[in-house]
């Protein structure tokens, strides 16, 4: 057993090949890269002729003198790269007139200009209506009594109406102390009002109905003033400017509702709020004798469009 030799076993590992990275990939799309630039390059100067051709390599040249030379209609031949219409801009032969449309301005006389800005002023009257019509119809307070407000154009402007109904008044009876409802629709309407710079009229109206005998002090002239009264001082506390409201006057029973209704119907108690258009607050001041603002009053202008 001891002169046997001892068996020795060699493994030997093979190695893998060592990467080589992606180099060549990048090298390959370089190459293919410019090849096909070069067959583009090949195609377009095929498909040139030899006046664009001869343009095209002055132009890399001098630039400035290939598009400023005057020669003909190709590439290599007229005054700029690009084909335009019209006349050469650096041409100083003659002067260049734009032959375009012109807008044709003619003189507005001051009638015109009247009345086409009291176009606008009914279209914003009118959008007023709208607004304040909205209001009623989405406000649960004032939906029920918007069978008492009425709203409708006149030629004083907008004319907005809160009458009596038989069950319903709008002040206490024989009274100018307003009624929880009378307050709830002036208070609404007031912001609205208020979006437009025109000036408020407001008018008290009484039914026939006279009072007794020993009031003799107190008439219906003086209840519809202080009615209009009282619904003005609703109006300005709830945001109308004081200096919006240009006249307040008590009608008594001498304008009713209309010709047909009969001197005792409820619905001769009312208030009437009166937006103004600029013709009526102008003839409101000349009546009281406010001239300043008639005789040095520039002419008429357009007023400006609502944005």
């Amino acid at each position: 057993m001891a002169d046997q030799q001892p068996i020795i076993i060699k493994k030997i590992k093979k190695g893998g090949h060592a990467h080589h990275g992606g180099a060549w990939k990048l090298a390959y799309a370089d190459f293919v890269t410019a090849m096909m630039a070069f067959f583009l390059l090949m195609w377009l100067l095929g498909t040139t002729t030899e006046p664009e051709r001869r343009g095209i390599a002055e132009y890399f040249q001098d630039p400035f003198k290939a598009s400023t030379e005057e020669k003909g209609a190709d590439v290599g031949d007229r005054t700029s790269i690009i084909q335009a219409g019209g006349a050469d801009i650096v041409s100083q032969d003659q002067g260049q007139v734009d032959k375009g449309m012109t807008t044709e301005i003619k003189d507005i006389s001051p009638e015109e200009i009247e009345k086409k800005a009291e176009e606008i002023e009914k279209e914003k009257l009118e959008n007023l209506k709208e607004k304040i019509q909205e209001k009623i119809d989405s406000t649960p307070e004032l939906t029920e009594f918007k069978d008492q407000i009425k709203l409708e154009i006149t030629s004083e402007g907008l004319r907005i109406l809160i009458v009596d109904a038989q069950n319903r008044p709008m002040y206490k009876l024989a009274s100018a102390e307003p009624e929880p409802q009378i307050k709830i629709i002036l208070r609404a309407l007031a912001p609205v009002i208020s979006e437009i710079p025109n000036r408020v009229s407001v008018n008290g109206h009484t039914d026939a109905r006279p009072f007794p005998p020993n009031q003799k002090k107190y008439t219906n002239w003086e209840l519809s003033s202080d009615r209009a009264n009282a619904a003005r001082y609703e109006l300005t506390q709830a945001g109308l400017p004081e200096d919006k409201v240009l006249r307040v006057i008590g009608l008594s029973s001498s304008v009713p509702y209309n010709p047909n209704t009969e001197p005792l119907d409820p619905i001769n108690r009312r208030i009437s709020i009166i937006v103004m258009n600029k013709k009526t607050e102008q003839e409101i001041l000349e009546s009281v004798g406010d001239k300043t603002n008639t005789e040095t009053a520039p002419e008429p202008t357009l007023p400006a469009p609502e944005k």
